[in-house]
């Protein structure tokens, strides 16, 4: 038996792509449903209570594309949400920081583990208290870096503007010599090469996107939830709360293909 419903991706805008390109490519026969909440970013400087009300908003929206499983594509909102709505809805849940976690637990060989994301997920605290449930000796330093999501969503990945902002949040976590480093937003990936040329070669970073894909990828076998194998790429579809033709411009060159259109979704309605 298949399961030929689709799966549905949220971020707080752009970012949660990353994640998106590795579903992809882990469970190429499944459709995707995407939703950037690109009229509502960022996330990672707003309140629990309002990131929950955006969540189960986006959740409510996906829902009515009759998915059978859904990603939360934002560390955030993972961070924030994702243990409430798992409670509240019928269809398995994934989110990123677990698997980040896990990766970064099993990398580090000197016991100290950096993480950079919004202020949302370091003050959460989600990111340390899970690598302590797999080994509660390994020391973790936390560093809000909230100027690289605007970054990010203007395409400046190798400006000299970005490197030096890279440079100021990052010069912290050096002194602590982390040897692994958690890239615990998803829109952090696509500044990596400035990243790791901060860091130094070093440092292991971690992106939490490939780990969730294969979560993923378990998760709807061990729910019986596959889709049948196919001869072409699903027809997937991409949702946001504004500026549709940024973000398909963006998505397109995140991920590298031809994308047929984005629709904007008046997500208040939900």
């Amino acid at each position: 038996m298949s399961d030929e419903r689709p799966i549905g991706v949220f971020d707080s805008g752009v970012g949660g792509l990353t994640v998106f390109r590795e579903v992809m490519r882990r469970v190429p026969n499944e459709k995707l449903i995407y939703f950037g909440d690109t009229a509502r970013l960022p996330y990672g400087t707003k309140s629990r209570d309002t990131v929950l009300g955006f969540a189960r908003q986006i959740v409510r929206f996906l829902k009515t594309h009759d998915v059978k499983a859904i990603v939360v594509a934002c560390n955030t909102a993972s961070a924030y949400a994702l243990d409430v709505i798992e409670q509240e809805e019928d269809i398995p849940f994934i989110g990123v920081v677990k698997p980040g976690a896990k990766v970064a637990a099993a990398a580090t060989k000197n016991g100290r583990i950096g993480v950079i994301a919004t202020t949302g997920t370091i003050k959460s605290g989600l990111y340390t208290d899970y690598i302590h449930s797999i080994d509660g000796s390994i020391k973790v330093f936390g560093k809000d870096c909230p100027l690289f999501v605007p970054l990010v969503e203007e395409g400046w990945f190798h400006d000299s503007v970005t490197k030096e902002v890279a440079s100021r949040y990052l010069n912290e976590l050096k002194g602590e010599f982390i040897d692994t480093l958690i890239l615990g937003c998803t829109h952090y990936p696509l500044l990596r090469r400035t990243i790791a040329e901060e860091m130094g070669e070093d440092v292991t970073l971690v992106n939490p996107a490939y780990e969730t894909a294969l979560g993923l990828k378990a998760m709807l076998a061990e729910h019986g939830l596959e889709a049948a194998p196919k001869e072409q790429r699903p027809h997937h579809e991409f949702y946001v709360s504004d500026a549709a033709e940024r973000f398909l411009t963006f998505a397109q060159a995140v991920l590298a293909c031809e994308l047929d259109s984005t629709a904007v979704v008046d997500i208040e309605r939900y």
